[in-house]
């Protein structure tokens, strides 16, 4: 799905939760407009250096389009890569673009099981003393002696969003999660930067935990 479409898809969403909301009158607009963000759900992907694009699939090469992704200018590339650790090892993890200053590795907690390793729960690109790990290409290998992570639960604003809600960046909130198995999910970060699109990411395993898709909505409880 394009960016374009996903977006009317949100819109459409959004406008049907909060007409159902309204008419059992228990939220407003402005409750809606202030509290409520859309979730993603972010699997398994890496983020490459130029570097590590050239070993891993050639000298100069180009990566190509996928589909595009919830932040402006980011998407999804055809290429893919295979992470090994001690124990095992995951194909066909994607590559995201931009090209980034450093590699970095993001898996879930149950990915990290599977390979054996152990990457702390960090914000992207603070990979200072993050796992190691092998990234296996289909022209040749990188051995990271740091860079993979757990990505932390996170929310992208504007500027003028961040205002809306009453937040800033770097601030950690909490969000609501509704349906059968909501709750409340702790630790997320408010990323603010004026490119950015309202969306909150969180990985697979916190999806699985709390039911969600990633065409549901979270409030957020500052």
């Amino acid at each position: 799905m394009n960016e374009v479409n996903r977006n009317v898809l949100l819109e459409e969403i959004t406008k049907a939760v909060f007409e159902e909301l309204q008419k059992q009158q228990l939220i407003t607009i402005n409750d809606w407009k202030n509290k409520y963000v859309p979730i993603s759900v972010s699997a398994r992907h890496i983020h490459l250096e130029q570097e590590h694009v050239d070993i891993l699939f050639g000298k100069g090469y180009q990566l190509t389009k996928y589909r595009d992704i919830s932040q402006p200018g980011q998407y999804a590339c055809n290429e893919t890569v295979t992470i090994k650790g001690p124990r095992g090892m995951i194909e066909n993890v994607r590559v995201l673009y931009p090209i980034r200053k450093q590699t970095q590795v993001e898996v879930a907690e149950s990915d990290a099981r599977r390979l054996g390793i152990h990457p702390p729960v960090r914000e992207s690109g603070d990979l200072k003393g993050s796992a190691p790990i092998t990234v296996i290409g289909p022209k040749g290998v990188v051995n990271l002696e740091e860079g993979c992570i757990i990505a932390d639960r996170h929310i992208h604003m504007t500027p003028e969003d961040a205002k809306r809600f009453g937040v800033k960046n770097g601030q950690k909130v909490s969000v609501e999660i509704s349906g059968p198995k909501g709750g409340i999910m702790h630790n997320v970060t408010i990323r603010v930067k004026d490119t950015y699109a309202l969306d909150m990411h969180i990985d697979v395993d916190d999806a699985n935990a709390f039911g969600l898709k990633g065409n549901e909505f979270g409030k957020i409880i500052p």
